[in-house]
């Protein structure tokens, strides 16, 4: 289908939006056979992981045991990063302001080395569950914990399941043309069965599967889309051209036009949507993301020894150098072939052809689908948007769970047994799928013109604090609880006032003059960078004015002391009613030298019927006949060979060599 003819489509349509894509672009019944297919084999996984792998403790359940193999930690990194979102988000940017967009995932590769290489090895020795744990453990401190999780549960309902929502209702609308509120709480509901029934070991089996899935999808419609507009030189040369042709023309011709430095990664440090100091600010949101969030650090805490969570985090370096070839770019080709419609300007044209004002670069990745590719591939890419969406939402659902067990449900309940835990862990996935239902119809409202920029926006009024707080926490032992929470509450109220001016002064769309207070118009990664410091400074004060902890208090909690033999002892006698069930490494398992599993054999009755028994695993209440995982206690896993480091370092100084590269190219 033509650019003309949809333009014409939206011109000709004034009294009320549109159909974007001709009903002949819709997918057809091969398509919808291919889809059905991924949610058969999808459920099938989830069915044979909770049947197979008994999740008969929470170690298990919330730890898939602690033994999963670099590969399924890499795939399951990726997957849970690449979520819908991405898709729509990062294509879509890239079609309005062109390829800058791409270096919050090249700038990612330094980071994920940053979690490989400095973070995991102190979460590890730790031998906590969760993130939040972590914090209650180095510095003694309930209010640290309950902070971070409260802030976590609030991300992940601002930042993360109502923007993969919205991406995924909105090619999934697109393509079907379903009712948008019933086909995601459709996919909502199956996404939070598998989490129910599978476990983080089920979550992490699929998220690798759906890894290969998506870059093979999208390897497909790149190469599609690189042929139909001539490669990448064609693409630099008709992208400064894309330029609508219908809407009134004066604000055509102010806000219609690509960025002049469109095809540049570095960009003037004022006026440009991602000005070249700014990159600052992308770094420490990404320490955040990365580093320190739940749904990222449990996929590592996973892992069976530091050299597996190593070797996933190389994987995952790896993969993040596509992003710009298989969306970033094709975004770009989208507006080149759909001018009047992803690249439309007018704010009453925008309207009716996707029901936003403020523009519909969001539908580029739609569009670029339903428009080159043909039926059974336009299913292959809905069951990988479908992939993407399940993938990031059960990441957000397992992590969920995890952290409101073992950091709420724990410290109210001392004394609760495995089998509890692992109860209360399902009713949270339940609980968040009901959330996630109810909060679909706001996902309208609080998306805007670029959906990847909205996420970037929001979390960097938070996450400076958790960074700064994480980075002084592992690197300066002089930390104290006093500094460390101090400066989280200045930071936070910082960013929350921020957050509420900038709802108070949204950002006027284009040609509206910008009469915002000065204040308010600082570019938000300027204010990463300002706040971060401001953070690290309060903390550091702070610390310094108040008593140190004793060496005894953060053995194995800093990585200055990951490898202590000091006896772990906390300070506060009160943290040590909610101490953890897996404590940090025994001094004698300081010694060993390479893994060791336990078998531990349990007694299982298999009487009753099959539906008994179904519904018996499916609550965590039936026990396995031989469950093998390993114990934090049993092994080192700071252990690490000559021939592993070597090999991993190799790899990931290839992967940043080989990022720093490109980006001298597209500098």
């Amino acid at each position: 289908m033509s650019s003309t003819t949809m333009s014409a489509q939206a011109g000709n349509n004034s009294s009320g939006p549109p159909d974007v894509l001709a009903r002949g672009t819709r997918v057809t019944a091969p398509d919808i056979a291919v889809v059905v297919l991924y949610l058969i084999v999808t459920v099938g996984i989830a069915l044979w992981s909770m049947l197979k792998h008994h999740q008969s403790s929470a170690q298990s359940y919330f730890l898939a045991g602690r033994n999963m193999n670099w590969i399924l930690v890499g795939g399951s990194l990726f997957s849970s990063n690449i979520g819908s979102e991405h898709f729509i988000g990062l294509a879509g940017s890239g079609a309005a302001t062109g390829i800058a967009v791409a270096g919050y995932e090249w700038n990612s590769l330094f980071i994920i080395a940053l979690l490989g290489w400095l973070f995991v090895p102190v979460y590890l020795a730790s031998g906590v569950y969760t993130v939040p744990e972590y914090l209650h453990r180095r510095f003694n401190s309930r209010r640290l914990r309950v902070y971070a999780t409260v802030l976590s549960l609030l991300m992940y309902v601002l930042t993360k399941i109502s923007v993969d929502v919205y991406a995924g209702a909105l090619f999934i609308q697109q393509s079907l043309d379903w009712n948008l509120f019933l086909s995601v709480a459709v996919l909502i509901i199956i996404t939070g069965f598998f989490t129910l029934t599978g476990g983080l070991r089920a979550v992490m089996v699929m998220d690798t599967m759906q890894t290969v899935l998506m870059v093979i999808g999208a390897l497909v419609v790149a190469i599609r889309s690189f042929h139909v507009i001539g490669g990448v030189e064609g693409l630099f040369e008709k992208y400064p051209q894309a330029i609508t042709t219908i809407g009134n023309q004066s604000v055509v011709e102010k806000c219609g036009k690509p960025p002049s430095d469109a095809l540049h990664m570095i960009r003037g440090p004022e006026t440009a949507d991602f000005p070249w100091p700014g990159f600052g600010g992308i770094f420490i949101a990404s320490i955040w993301y990365w580093c320190t969030d739940q749904v990222i650090v449990q996929r590592c805490l996973a892992a069976e020894s530091l050299s597996h969570a190593k070797g996933g985090c190389v994987v995952t370096m790896f993969l993040k150098i596509l992003p710009m070839f298989l969306i970033v770019m094709p975004g770009m080709i989208s507006r080149v072939l759909n001018p009047d419609t992803v690249g439309c300007a007018d704010p009453i044209i925008c309207q009716q052809v996707c029901e936003s004002q403020s523009g519909c670069s969001n539908t580029a990745y739609p569009q670029l689908v339903l428009g080159l590719m043909p039926a059974g591939l336009r299913g292959l890419m809905l069951s990988v948007m479908v992939a993407a969406l399940m993938s990031s939402l059960t990441s957000v659902f397992n992590s969920s769970s995890t952290i409101f067990t073992m950091d709420v449900w724990r410290n109210l309940r001392k004394d609760a047994s495995q089998k509890e835990l692992m109860v209360v862990g399902r009713i949270t996935v339940l609980v968040m799928v009901v959330v996630s239902i109810a909060w679909i119809p706001f996902v309208k409202g609080a998306q805007g013109a670029q959906l990847f920029i909205y996420i970037q926006f929001i979390s960097g009024r938070i996450t400076p604090t958790m960074a700064a707080i994480f980075l002084l926490a592992i690197l300066w032992t002089r930390t104290t609880e006093q500094g460390a929470f101090w400066g989280a509450m200045c930071g936070t109220a910082v960013g929350l006032i921020r957050l509420i001016l900038d709802f108070i002064y949204p950002k006027p769309t284009c040609p509206t003059v910008d009469t915002r207070p000065a204040v308010i118009k600082l570019h938000f990664l300027y204010f990463n960078i300002i706040l971060f410091v401001s953070v690290g400074i309060v903390t550091v004060v702070v610390s310094l004015f108040t008593e140190p902890l004793s060496e005894q208090s953060i053995a194995r909690l800093t990585w200055w002391t990951r490898h202590s033999t000091v006896e772990y002892l906390q300070e506060n006698p009160e943290a040590a009613d909610t101490e953890a069930p897996s404590p940090p490494m025994e001094l004698s398992a300081l010694n060993e030298t390479g893994p060791r599993k336990s078998s531990i054999s349990q007694e299982t009755s298999e009487i009753g019927p099959w539906y008994k028994r179904l519904w018996r695993a499916m609550l965590g209440l039936e026990e396995s006949k031989r469950s093998t995982e390993t114990q934090p206690g049993d092994k080192h896993v700071l252990h690490e060979t000559r021939r592993d480091q070597i090999i991993l370092n190799i790899a990931a100084a290839t992967a940043c060599v080989t990022v720093t590269i490109l980006w001298i190219i597209y500098r």
